[in-house]
């Protein structure tokens, strides 16, 4: 595992040490103070089965549990972490007799606290990680999370939540006590029972503008949904996909997985379902249906975040960062469809130019030559500029997902061309979709035809903010952002920018002048286009504190 460390990024972890799976979770808390998933990792421990006589947990699921968290340990090692990893655990720990030998081993082993979440706070954790992902802050939402041993209903607005519950329906034990008997009248009638006797009433009472579903069952079955009828997953449906489903859609789905026999894995997958997930996806389908025809939820959207997110989200807030829960529309809008075509981890690689985007804009902003050169072109940058760069650089490479070849143009056709980025007005959409579009290749010229609807002071920003984006992406390109320090300041008629404290493994003394040929040839042409913009020389010097040398690359 490797996340960003470009300056600005604070690294935070999570671990969601659930029924199913564990999961562990790598944010970072973006200059902007938004969060940003990184990186994941998965470990299919399976706690909710082999269960002892009276519950509890056995060896062998201890030790698989304890196997799961020292790769997780061993994952975040090298990271740079904004203190530890936080570690939740769910109805699998929650409901076992023994629960406290797991938390023993954990903390004897590595040092770690499992704090076990009651099903409420689960919930509330849930609504938080939703409200990062949606903009539903304003709404009355109902949350669903269908987990491995329990689903978690949680009904808040404006960040409060009003009512929340936990019911011991979760997708891995109800195929455990049903699906694999071939029982599933009995499965109906075991859910619909539960439900009635649980204190889901509180929920009609309250009433709720949006239902949400999150976690991998809903998510799963959503793009289910959506596949079905269409071979080709990067159709031109995929740039429209609400990620949202109706009940029908949903009856629909679940009456083809009834229709097949159990244990028919080519046919799960055929629906659009992985191998692990469709062993109990029949349970988590019928368990939703239900709980929609209870609920009166004749449509539900899904998020991308979840318990995770929601951890991580608290763990911001109470440190006091600059950090808001409610996500704004236009933020939310750009992470939806930056995940949607996040493919090998490309928003991991677009999240380390962020912050070196930022100490460019901020360097810019505070040496007087430069401004005023941007004043005399009457051009002013301003916080807003930068949410315009900021978007562009997490979106620049949605494209890829489709071809390599021409992907900036994909990328500005997806962005400018959707109806993805809400909140904007049709020309800041045009300047994020013009800044993804030019990243690469040829730099805009204020006489591109590509700009010929563009008002001159928008065509001027657009070559400012171009060529602050072009310089970060290509730092990240020779993989120059492995740093802990970015300095830039201005002196006898140069602007300089300073990388100091490079690692060891990234440049070490024999090597500093290999890495200078790397950093030159990818940055030669880029800051060439600085120099024009700006009619300012810039050079880049690296340095390493370990080695007590530095090179000035241009």
């Amino acid at each position: 595992m490797e996340a960003a460390t470009a300056p600005h990024h604070r690294l935070l972890a999570a671990v969601d040490v659930g029924t199913n799976s564990f999961k562990l979770l790598v944010a970072c808390a973006l200059p902007s103070g938004r969060l940003l998933a990184l990186d994941r990792l998965k470990e299919p421990v399976l706690l909710g089965r082999g269960r002892l006589p009276d519950g509890s947990l056995s060896p062998d699921t201890l030790l698989r549990a304890l196997a799961a968290l020292r790769s997780f340990d061993a994952a975040l090692r090298p990271l740079p972490l904004h203190g530890p990893p936080r570690l939740v655990a769910t109805s699998a720990v929650r409901d076992a007799p023994n629960r406290a030998d797991l938390l023993s081993i954990v903390r004897s082993d590595l040092g770690l606290d499992v704090e076990v979440l009651s099903g409420e706070e689960e919930a509330r954790l849930i609504y938080l990680g939703v409200l990062q992902f949606l903009p539903v802050y304003g709404k009355s939402v109902l949350t669903v999370d269908i987990g491995g041993g329990s689903t978690e209903f949680v009904v808040g607005k404006r960040g409060e939540v009003q009512f929340a519950t936990s019911l011991n329906l979760g997708h891995v034990s109800l195929t455990e006590s049903f699906i694999k008997n071939g029982t599933l009248d009995d499965l109906r009638r075991h859910i619909r029972s539960a439900l009635r006797q649980s204190p889901l009433i509180k929920i009609r009472e309250l009433g709720f503008e949006v239902a949400v579903g999150s976690s991998g069952t809903i998510r799963s079955i959503e793009r289910a949904i959506f596949l079905s009828g269409y071979d080709d997953l990067m159709s031109s449906r995929e740039f429209s996909r609400e990620w949202r489903f109706s009940r029908e859609e949903l009856r629909l789905l679940v009456d083809k997985l009834l229709g097949l026999g159990l244990g028919d894995v080519k046919g799960v997958r055929r629906l659009g379902f992985s191998k692990k997930r469709g062993e109990f996806i029949v349970a988590g389908g019928v368990l939703l249906l239900e709980i929609f025809e209870a609920l009166g939820i004749e449509n539900m959207e899904v998020s991308g975040y979840a318990l995770g997110e929601g951890v991580i989200s608290e763990m911001l807030a109470s440190e006091c960062m600059d950090f808001d829960v409610n996500a704004n529309v236009r933020w939310q809008s750009v992470i939806g469809l930056a995940m949607r075509f996040d493919s090998d981890n490309r928003m991991k690689l677009a999240a380390r130019c962020v912050g070196i985007a930022k100490e460019l804009f901020d360097g810019i902003r505070r040496c007087d030559d430069l401004t005023n050169c941007l004043s005399k072109a009457a051009i002013c940058l301003d916080e807003k500029d930068f949410e315009y760069l900021e978007a562009a650089i997490l979106l620049h490479n949605i494209g890829l997902l489709i071809d390599k070849k021409g992907y900036h143009k994909r990328s500005y056709k997806i962005i400018k061309n959707g109806v993805h980025l809400h909140g904007y007005s049709s020309e800041e959409i045009e300047i994020v979709a013009l800044l993804a579009r030019f990243h690469r290749k040829k730099f805009p010229r204020a006489d591109q035809g590509s700009l010929k609807e563009c008002s001159e002071e928008m065509k001027k920003k657009i070559r400012v903010l171009c060529a602050i984006m072009r310089i970060s992406l290509a730092l990240q390109k020779c993989q120059c952002v492995i740093f802990q320090g970015l300095e830039i300041f201005h002196t006898g008629g140069v602007f300089k920018l300073v990388l100091s404290k490079l690692k060891d493994h990234l440049l070490v003394s024999h090597d500093v002048q290999l890495k200078s040929e790397t950093i030159e040839a990818e940055l030669r042409p880029e800051l060439d286009h600085f120099k024009e913009v700006f009619q300012q020389k810039i050079c880049v010097t690296i340095s390493s504190a370990n080695i007590e040398k530095s090179a000035q690359v241009l």
